[in-house]
């Protein structure tokens, strides 16, 4: 999560994003190369026990678990099939002021829709815990 509060405009760019790529484990001779990933809207996140994990910068959709033979576009799109960035007609350069900010706009619901979800199973771990507490406490009191 720490490239969401990058500068919102950032990730747009595909250079920016293939940069995250400089540990990512399939480099040549198959085609989820860090070149069509980042074009794909990726960004390479990985953690200690999964090297693999790219998340779209835009939707925030997570993959991991990837083939040399997977394509990054089509597995976006199958994964995500509401991301406006995966089914842009035009280049992030070709955006009018108001194309991007539209986008932007559309961008910004998916990162409250991930923080909002986050903060729910937050709650609903803390619930779990007090209720079990709370059992806890009147079975001793038996």
């Amino acid at each position: 999560m720490e490239h969401i509060n990058d500068d919102p405009t950032t990730l747009y760019f595909y250079e920016n994003r293939l940069l995250t790529f400089d540990s990512w484990p399939f480099q040549e001779d198959c085609v989820c190369t860090p070149e069509n990933m980042a074009k794909a809207g990726f960004i390479h996140v990985p953690s200690e026990n999964s090297p693999d994990i790219a998340q779209c910068f835009f939707c925030l959709k997570e993959l991991e678990g990837w083939e040399p033979q997977d394509d990054p576009e089509k597995e976006h799109k199958a994964h995500s099939p509401s991301c406006n960035f995966i089914t842009l007609k035009k280049s992030v350069e070709s955006l009018t002021v108001e194309e991007f900010l539209r986008l932007q706009k559309e961008r910004q619901k998916f990162i409250i829709k991930k923080m909002c979800g986050q903060a729910i199973d937050k709650f609903e771990e803390a619930v779990k815990l007090k209720r079990g507490q709370i059992i806890q406490s009147a079975m001793g009191e038996e």
